[in-house]
């Protein structure tokens, strides 16, 4: 969040309710210095006193936030991109998407709604793709064909049918909201487990 933007939000905010600089100080109960360091951008307002002057100023703490979000749609699609490295290792399309999505989401606008939606379908395929495997591995540990519709199959036939169709729904997903965020649009990963709200 950039210092500079926040503190014209803030001056703006408190200029449109009226306020002065000290009234502004006085209903939010917080120091007037406090307030005119905020404005000039030399410190950031952070938790009890960003809610004293959202509250004093009608709106929401996010609100404030949201205003000082920049647009990068080149981050966007590089965070969906990022999750591409699953091909070299499942978890990796889970923890390089996190940790950029963990980075700047509450820098740039849209990444936080966008990186949860992305991280809850990469989670649900790793673990589809891990209860895939277990039940291959229990078919020939014991010795059980694994009924598919009418018939029965070995655990190989359905790695050999069913591995690469997860990879390309992946790979196809990644790629068409890759190109979705870069122009703008939401995301769309499903089906997912809903573990990041």
């Amino acid at each position: 969040m950039k210092n500079i933007d926040l503190a014209k939000k803030i001056k703006e905010l408190r200029a449109r309710k009226g306020f002065s600089q000290d009234e502004l100080a006085e209903t939010a109960k917080i120091n007037l210095r406090t307030v005119q360091r905020i404005e000039s951008g030399e410190t950031e307002p952070r938790g009890d006193t960003l809610k004293r002057i959202a509250l004093a100023l009608d709106v929401t703490p996010d609100e404030m936030i949201d205003w000082t979000e920049q647009e990068d749609t080149n981050f966007l699609m590089f965070v969906n991109l990022s999750a591409l490295s699953f091909i070299v290792f499942p978890l990796l399309g889970v923890i390089i998407p996190m940790i950029l999505w963990l980075s700047r989401k509450d820098k740039i606008k849209h990444l936080n709604d966008m990186g949860k939606r992305l991280l809850n379908f990469q989670i649900s395929w790793c673990v589809l793709m891990f209860l895939i495997y277990a039940l291959v591995m229990i078919s020939a540990i014991f010795h059980l064909p694994i009924p598919i519709l009418r018939g029965s199959i070995g655990g190989i036939e359905i790695l050999l049918i069913i591995i690469p169709l997860m990879y390309a729904l992946n790979l196809l997903l990644i790629m068409m909201n890759a190109y979705r965020s870069a122009n703008g649009n939401t995301v769309f990963y499903q089906p997912a487990l809903r573990i990041l709200k």
